[in-house]
C-alpha cells in the first residue's frame, strides 16, 4: 500500500513541479507513493478568495485564517481514511532521520498544512494539528520547502523507490554517523587519485576503510552526533585510535 501525502498550499505549482520530476515522478508513477496537492484558495469562501487576514490586537504582517484550513481538512478527510494532521512551523520539534523513518512506517496519510505570512490562526493548532515540525532554527517564506524536504526524506525509505536500498541505508544519520567519501572513474584526475584501497577488490578491507573514514568525518566535522550514535566496539576502537579522549 503506497503511503499518502496531502498537501494544502497557496502554491500548488511548488509541489507540482517538484513532485513531477526525478525519484519523486517515479515512486508516484509505481504507485508507491501517493501525492495529492490542494489549493488552499479553492476553500475560502469570499469572492476575492482570501486566505489571510489583519493580526487582531495589531502587529506587522498578516495572519492566514483558519476558515479556509479547517473547511481543507474538512474535505479531505471526508473520503473516511486516516490522517496525521502536520504543520510545518518554526516551533515545531526538530525534524530528523528518526522521525523520517517513524513517519516512513504511518499507515494514516499525512496532511501538510503549509503557512505563509506572519503565521496561521492559532486556533488551526489547537483544534486540528497532530504534529508540529520544523526542519531547523531558521525563517523560510512559508512551509512548502519543509514538505518537500519531509517528503523527500520519507519517500527515499520505501522499499522500491530507490534503485537500491542500500544506498539508503548507507547514507548520512541513517546509522547515525556521517556517509563515508564517494569516488567514480577516473581514478585518476589531473594527479588528483582516489584511495588505493578502492580498487584493492578486498571488499572487506573496502568496508572497514569506509567505516573509518565515516567516523572520522563525523568526528570532524560533527562531533556533536557520536554522542547519540550506536557504536560498536570496532567503532569505538576506531575512534580511540583518532582521538582517544573521545572514548574515555
Amino acid at each position: 500500500m503506497a503511503i499518502g501525502f496531502d498537501i494544502i498550499t497557496i502554491f500548488p505549482g511548488i509541489f507540482h513541479a517538484y513532485l513531477g520530476e526525478s525519484i519523486l515522478k517515479k515512486a508516484i508513477q509505481k504507485k508507491l507513493i501517493d501525492a495529492k496537492v490542494y489549493n488552499l484558495r479553492d476553500f475560502t469562501t469570499d469572492k476575492h478568495k482570501s486566505v489571510d487576514d489583519y493580526p487582531h490586537g495589531g502587529g506587522p504582517g498578516m495572519v492566514m485564517k483558519i476558515e479556509p484550513i479547517y473547511n481543507a481538512v474538512r474535505t479531505i478527510k471526508s473520503d473516511g481514511q486516516e490522517r496525521l494532521i502536520i504543520m510545518l512551523s518554526p516551533q515545531g520539534k526538530i525534524y530528523n532521520q528518526k522521525m523520517a523513518e517513524t513517519l516512513s512506517k504511518e499507515k494514516r496519510r499525512l496532511v501538510f498544512i503549509c503557512g505563509r505570512y506572519e503565521g496561521i490562526d492559532e486556533r488551526v493548532r489547537e483544534s486540528l494539528v497532530d504534529e508540529e515540525i520544523s526542519i531547523g532554527d531558521y525563517v523560510l517564506s512559508g512551509g512548502e520547502l519543509p514538505a518537500l524536504v519531509i517528503i523527500d526524506s520519507i519517500a527515499r525509505l520505501i522499499p522500491g523507490v530507490l534503485g537500491d536500498m542500500e544506498s539508503a541505508k548507507d547514507e548520512s544519520f541513517t546509522c547515525g554517523i556521517l556517509d563515508y567519501p564517494h569516488y567514480t572513474r577516473p581514478p585518476d584526475f589531473m594527479g588528483m587519485r582516489i584511495p588505493d584501497i578502492l580498487l584493492s577488490g578486498n571488499h572487506k578491507e573496502i568496508c572497514r576503510w569506509r567505516r573509518r573514514e565515516a567516523l572520522k568525518r563525523t568526528l570532524q566535522r560533527r562531533p556533536d552526533i557520536l554522542e547519540i550514535a550506536e557504536l560498536n566496539e570496532e567503532d569505538k576502537e576506531i575512534l580511540n585510535g583518532l582521538c582517544p579522549e573521545k572514548t574515555k
